[in-house]
């Protein structure tokens, strides 16, 4: 009973509604509703941060959650996101996919990827494109396996987190949703990078980004003084301004702030710090 009592614990209860989050992130993504994806991933996302946070809080770390938060993760933010753009991707390469009209882009999409999944299941394949969207999952799982066993991410990240990655790509189904219709410089721009040229090299780089060498900052303070939390605080303080101000556009470019202020922190400020 004890035992029982210590597995279905509020941290791991936590972690097993972020697996859920992911599953419900697939299904409304092969369903059509790409646009509605993306929340269920970010409410995965916060219960991702609020299960490590609270394990530490409530002295309830252990190697089983450590094994679901992988598990869970690679769900929500391997499988999901490789399913979701492989959805987006079988769409755009359907020409009568257009997102520049007022017909609802979620009969769209589904009708697109329905098409497409009919071609493999007959053996006449329109393309093999969209399958590139399962990159993601399959760079995911060595990130994640990595991430287990590495002991030099305590404090940081090697390699881009899954998190960041899948929040990432959240990003473009939205964009394709909130400017459909607009005819704008902005609408305009949304339909020159919803194309496979776009999307797929950056499934690529993302993807290898994932099992880089490359140091990330994490967001765990082990003070709140602004010394040492430089990054971290203007990091905090821009995406505080970008998402009221550019709303879904600050998705990409704060994933991307990101990666430049992860750059910039291990190459010039560790760098002067060590040569002092």
């Amino acid at each position: 009973m004890k035992s029982a009592l210590t597995m279905f614990n509020i941290p791991n209860l936590f972690t097993a509604s972020n697996m859920l989050c992911g599953i419900l992130a697939i299904l409304l993504s092969v369903s059509g509703r790409i646009d509605l994806a993306p929340f269920a991933i970010y409410l995965g996302a916060i219960l991702d941060f609020f299960d490590g946070f609270l394990a530490r809080k409530l002295n309830q770390q252990g190697e089983l959650g450590k094994q679901m938060d992988s598990l869970a993760d690679m769900i929500t933010f391997g499988v999901a996101p490789g399913i979701m753009m492989m959805v987006l991707l079988a769409s755009v390469l359907n020409p009568t996919f257009n997102t520049s009209n007022d017909t609802p882009l979620a009969w769209s999409v589904q009708i697109s990827f329905a098409l497409w999944v009919e071609t493999i299941i007959t053996g006449k394949p329109s393309s093999f494109i969209p399958f590139l969207g399962l990159i993601i999952p399959f760079f995911s799982i060595f990130r994640l396996a990595k991430f287990n066993i590495d002991t030099r991410q305590s404090d940081s990240f090697i390699g881009l987190n899954t998190p960041a990655n899948t929040i990432f790509f959240t990003s473009f189904p939205l964009l394709c949703f909130y400017y459909q219709g607009n005819h704008s410089f902005a609408g305009e721009l949304v339909r020159t990078i919803i194309t496979p040229s776009i999307l797929v090299p950056l499934i690529i780089l993302m993807s290898l980004l994932l099992v880089s060498e490359i140091p990330f900052f994490s967001f765990k303070f082990k003070h709140f003084k602004w010394k040492g939390n430089e990054l971290r605080f203007l990091f905090l303080i821009t995406c505080g301004i970008l998402i009221p101000t550019i709303l879904v556009w600050s998705i990409p470019i704060i994933i991307l702030l990101y990666i430049i202020l992860s750059v910039v922190e291990n190459l010039f400020i560790k760098n002067k710090q060590y040569e002092v």
